[in-house]
């Protein structure tokens, strides 16, 4: 029970990687906000709330779209309403364009910014405000964790917007954790390599798989949980230490 009765918000939780790492937490005793635009998860299966409540846990649906900064502001202070404060904030949505620089248009691209650096800004910003209210509890007023990808170093083949998306949470992350350290705000990324979420598309095509083995030393590819457990390192009190740090959950790809 390392985050027992500590409020966190997970944004895109509604699916995938986001609805393990809320699964987690919440069986770690964190009370948990499960954000997203959507409650119905993409590669089916029952929904986050549903799946925490199951298990004993405390958990909560919010409608909101990271993109828009009066929806970030409501799901925040919908979330000191209901438990007192904010905790741990993981900024966790984000989507895809599929499309390389001369097929992406100007659309594509504001599109996935908005969510996957935009969102991330609006969410960092708005959980510093919540947190710099609150009194320290051994050092720390409030954790982030935001999920970049290994694709926010190195290039995310046939997908510009996404990558360079990434590369802004990872920037983001280093900014935030080395400004407001000294108020007690610790802040990490957890960047995942190949995970399978078990959605279908173009990310499982049969190519692209074997490209992720050829590139993953581990003998398997990834999994939510995988993601899950970092995230939950870093939003407990084992890693007051860490900040700034954009911990790679990749089977050792980036290090091949």
């Amino acid at each position: 029970m390392r985050l027992k009765d500590r409020s966190v918000i997970v944004t895109g939780a509604a699916s995938g990687i986001g609805k393990a790492i809320a699964v987690r937490l919440a069986g770690e005793g964190a009370r948990v906000v499960v954000a997203d635009i959507t409650e119905t998860p993409r590669e089916g299966g029952g929904k986050t709330v549903d799946a925490i409540q199951a298990a004993g846990g405390t958990a909560r649906f919010v409608e909101a779209d990271v993109s828009l900064w009066a929806d970030v502001d409501r799901l925040v202070s919908e979330t000191v309403a209901a438990y007192g404060g904010l905790d741990v904030m993981v900024n966790n949505a984000a989507i895809g364009a599929g499309k390389p620089l001369l097929e992406t248009s100007e659309d594509d691209w504001d599109r996935v910014m908005a969510v996957n650096a935009k969102g991330v800004f609006l969410g960092c910003k708005r959980a510093v405000q919540q947190m710099l209210t609150q009194p320290p509890r051994d050092e720390v007023r409030g954790r982030i964790v935001n999920i970049s990808s290994q694709h926010g170093m190195i290039r995310a083949p046939g997908d510009l917007a996404y990558g360079t998306g990434k590369a802004a949470v990872v920037y983001m992350t280093r900014q935030i954790a080395g400004d407001y350290a000294g108020d007690g705000i610790v802040c990490n990324a957890v960047a995942p390599g190949k995970i399978l979420t078990g959605k279908s598309g173009p990310a499982v095509a049969p190519e692209t798989i074997a490209h992720s083995h050829s590139r993953t030393p581990w003998p398997r590819l990834g999994r939510p949980g995988d993601v899950a457990n970092a995230v939950l390192f870093l939003a407990s009190d084992e890693a007051s230490y860490i900040t700034g740090e954009n911990l790679m959950v990749d089977g050792g790809w980036m290090a091949s």
